[in-house]
């Protein structure tokens, strides 16, 4: 790895940045996204909902504590490629296993420093999110054109099959008489760590296991993971939630679970103009009253209008800085969903509340 390598930005929308490379030297392409997270950056290069995009973490400093192999959300660097201001080799944390460079090295990244991220951000949030490319190896802009020109949009892309597990796994204790049946679409490790933290046994499945797999395990309850890409591609996803709404067990779904839920229930999506992704996301609980800070990572989102008009559906949550839908539940069934990630590693712990509902939620019926 070199920082006196050069490495170039290029934009759908045709702006070009110059800086150095860092991590594999290489071309990666992608959506561009931000995080406006200080902490907690391996978790957020593990978290398969990031499959497919080009990540820019907004913070000066990245890599100054260096990486662990226990910091991961999964089994594998899930971005496609890193964009960062200052991209740190040397670290302080002496429990560390490995510098950042290395890390990404290691997991095959493509990475570009110095780069002026407030500005990049701010254009990002201007003109919303597109298809990126960088490179260490090309320098030519035309070239990097026609490459880039190759890149599927996000909109209409099905991901989940890409980073969901292969197959069927089991957590927890097997005596448990709290069984739950997880939809992997890409799920983080703490999800699941919560869930059995609580007395939770957790079968996790492959994102298109048909109802009749699902109900073989004699779930007591149904959980929708988070995952990449755009729900409304997803009509497998979507039938089997339909079905899996016809036993009247407890669901909970997260961030692309959420939007499953509401597609399920005949509410679209729709692709946001940049996304909410980062640690400090304001959220309401329309029930309860309070707020909460969040972490987020989504780039579609529930149309407000159509939720708030369906009889059978009630809003939970919404986000103070924008009033997008954060959560809903059934009116008529033990279902309900969040946008964002209780779970939260990294971030504020104010939300895990909601697997404690779920589990209650379980017990009750």
């Amino acid at each position: 790895m070199s920082n006196s390598i050069p490495a170039v930005l290029l934009l759908a929308d045709g702006n070009v940045f110059h800086g150095k490379a860092f991590g594999k030297i290489g071309t990666a392409a992608g959506e561009i996204c931000f995080n406006t997270g200080m902490t907690g950056y391996q978790e957020v290069f593990t978290d398969p909902s990031y499959y497919g995009q080009i990540l820019i973490m907004n913070n000066v400093h990245i890599g100054n504590y260096g990486t662990k192999k226990t910091d991961v959300e999964s089994d594998t660097v899930k971005i496609k490629g890193l964009i960062g201001r200052n991209l740190e080799d040397k670290y302080s944390r002496y429990q560390a296993d490995d510098s950042l460079g290395d890390y990404l090295i290691k997991n095959n990244i493509v990475s570009i420093a110095g780069i002026d991220t407030r500005a990049l951000v701010a254009h990002i949030r201007h003109q919303g999110a597109m298809n990126c490319i960088i490179s260490s190896e090309i320098t030519d802009i035309e070239k990097l054109k026609e490459e880039l020109a190759k890149v599927p949009n996000m909109e209409g892309l099905d991901l989940a099959n890409e980073v969901s597990t292969n197959k069927e796994y089991e957590l927890g204790n097997p005596d448990s008489d709290i069984k739950v049946a997880v939809l992997d679409f890409g799920i983080k490790k703490n999800i699941l760590d919560n869930l059995v933290a609580r007395g939770a046994h957790v079968r996790v499945h492959p994102a298109k296991t048909p109802v009749a797999r699902l109900k073989e395990f004699s779930p007591n309850g149904y959980f929708l993971s988070n995952g990449p890409g755009d729900p409304s591609s997803m009509d497998y996803a979507i039938a089997t939630v339909k079905d899996i709404l016809k036993e009247d067990k407890p669901v909970f779904g997260i961030c692309l679970g959420h939007q499953l839920l509401a597609l399920a229930n005949n509410i679209p999506t729709f692709k946001m103009h940049h996304g909410h992704r980062g640690l400090n996301h304001p959220v309401k609980n329309l029930i309860s009253g309070k707020s909460e800070i969040s972490t987020q990572n989504h780039g579609f989102a529930v149309d407000a209008e159509k939720i708030n008009a369906a009889e059978n559906l009630e809003v939970t949550h919404v986000n103070l800085n924008d009033d997008s839908i954060e959560g809903f539940r059934m009116k008529n069934k033990p279902a309900f969903s969040v946008q964002y990630h209780p779970e939260a590693t990294p971030g504020p712990h104010d939300s895990r509340y909601l697997f404690d509902d779920f589990i209650e939620l379980i017990k009750k019926n």
